[in-house]
């Protein structure tokens, strides 16, 4: 299976259908063939091959969207990152990935003056600007990247259902990076699943808000070109902008992570009647709470649904026709996934009883990128173990109770708190650190940084958040406050308890 075929079909068969909107940019597919195929030749004339790699750092906009297309159309390798990293954090992935060029909005140049002599597999003409056409010394612009490219399809590359698609990392920061490997043939199954599920047709107007630099953007864009529907990318999000163009546009799908919900539901100009047109609305990233599900099935019936996923592999779909019966499940699996719970000792639990969540199926990654002693220790006999707990009901239906691995969502956004207990662990007055995720009432959970200080050092929470916010790989790492222990609560076997931290913080 080969995606970038998907394309040129919508513009052979459908190519005056309306395919992509970027604020006031409206695209056919006949256009947006072309706009993708000279972001594709002009990649190939800068000397890239099949399995090379590239990356973005990129906010939505039209050549983010037409990256990921040239990059299906010819083989190479898309390593989207995300804009909010830093320094730090960017130089560690471009590395660890083997990019070879990158793209940057013009507002990320200052970053790239700071870490071009880190990088020496990027040569110094491989850094190109988006955005801004003014000229900066010693970068080439995106415009003049593509000028004189042909508008042409680009010759067949072979491509595969083993060949690399894309590599996306699971946290993008400091310490081990995790690159999350997906092959063309995956990213095909995202396309018909996805479609199929959401009950998507060449007709379905789709609308995103949130990054595509993620994993879960991949979702429904994935499903919009398979459809061969119309795609509404809006550069940031704004509620009262996605209620208007719902409206407008008579948006079919959209997928959200919950603060986005929130913000929609609590909106001055949310009234149900706009959302008419509405036959699905997403939630993924984390989940959402019941009160606000129980709204969202009451003012806008029969369009909800939710997804726990994980970027290795595997889903569970809550559909809409189930969303009230089942409404604290976040579904069953896919067609071609299985799913057990199991206990410590391997042994499957039973209906009602929780354990660790492990599944398999055709979106399985093959693996981590470059990192086989990963990969070994989260694939085990071909079934992934998300490291997450919960349950299933007598009717198979999933229910999610922890994460065992502690992750913090942060804005529909994964960060992990031992990339952030490295960085505070090398403060001179930190003795030990837990790092846990807080309710947060815009952005779901925030990072907060427990520590204890070594005898005789003092540091104020101010100045510890301040030296650590500095320092930390991204932004949606920066911690929003401290709790001071003498010692930590620990259980029987010395385990540190985070969620006993998390309860009290949240009491204060």
């Amino acid at each position: 299976m080969n995606i970038g075929l998907l394309l040129p079909r919508h513009a052979r068969y459908r190519g005056d259908h309306t395919a992509l909107i970027v604020g006031s940019q409206r695209l056919t597919y006949q256009q947006l063939n072309a706009v993708v195929n000279r972001l594709a030749h002009a990649l190939l004339d800068a000397g890239l091959k099949k399995g090379d790699k590239f990356a973005t750092v990129l906010p939505n906009c039209l050549e983010s969207m037409t990256a990921y297309w040239a990059a299906a159309k010819t083989g190479l390798v898309i390593v989207p990152l995300s804009p909010l990293l830093q320094d730090t954090g960017l130089t560690t992935l471009l590395r660890d990935s083997d990019t070879e060029l990158v793209f940057g909005d013009t507002a990320f140049v200052d970053t790239f003056d700071c870490i071009r002599g880190d990088l020496g597999a990027i040569p110094d003409d491989g850094y190109i600007l988006v955005g801004d056409p003014s000229s900066r010394p010693g970068y080439r612009t995106y415009a003049s990247f593509v000028a004189g490219a042909s508008a042409d399809d680009p010759a067949d590359p072979g491509l595969g259902d083993e060949d690399t698609y894309n590599i996306m990392y699971s946290s993008g920061t400091t310490g081990l990076p995790k690159g999350i490997v997906h092959t063309h043939y995956i990213r095909a199954m995202y396309c018909m699943l996805f479609a199929q599920a959401w009950r998507m047709t060449p007709e379905s107007v789709v609308l995103h808000a949130g990054s595509i630099v993620f994993n879960g953007a991949m979702i429904d864009l994935m499903s919009w070109m398979f459809v061969g529907g119309t795609y509404i990318l809006h550069e940031t999000f704004h509620a009262e902008r996605v209620i208007e163009d719902i409206e407008k546009e008579k948006v079919t799908h959209c997928i959200m992570v919950p603060t986005q919900i929130i913000a929609v539901l609590n909106s001055p100009a949310f009234d149900p009647k706009k959302f008419e047109s509405l036959e699905m609305l997403q939630n993924l990233g984390a989940p959402l709470l019941l009160e606000h599900k129980h709204k969202l099935n009451e003012v806008l019936p029969g369009r909800f649904y939710e997804l726990y996923g994980l970027t290795e592999g595997f889903f569970t779909i809550l559909d809409k026709r189930d969303a009230k019966r089942k409404e604290g499940s976040v579904g069953g699996c896919s067609p071609f996934f299985e799913i057990r719970i199991l206990q410590e000792n391997g042994e499957e639990c039973a209906p009602g009883e929780i354990g660790e969540i492990v599944g398999k199926g055709p979106m399985l990654m093959p693996g981590y990128y470059k990192r086989p002693d990963l990969t070994r220790d989260t694939i085990i006999g071909g079934w992934l173990h998300t490291g997450d707990a919960g349950y299933l009901d007598g009717d198979g239906y999933l229910f999610l109770v922890d994460r065992i691995k502690d992750m913090i969502i942060s804005g529909g956004v994964n960060v992990y708190p031992k990339d952030i207990e490295e960085v505070i662990s090398r403060h001179p007055a930190v003795r030990e650190v837990a790092v846990f995720g807080a309710a947060d009432e815009k952005w779901g959970e925030v990072p907060i940084a427990a520590v204890t200080l070594k005898e005789g050092q003092s540091v104020s929470r101010d100045t510890l958040v301040g030296w650590t916010n500095d320092r930390v790989g991204a932004k949606f790492q920066r911690i929003q406050g401290v709790a001071f222990y003498d010692e930590f609560p620990r259980n029987v076997a010395g385990k540190t308890l985070k969620r006993e931290m998390r309860e009290a913080y949240e009491k204060q």
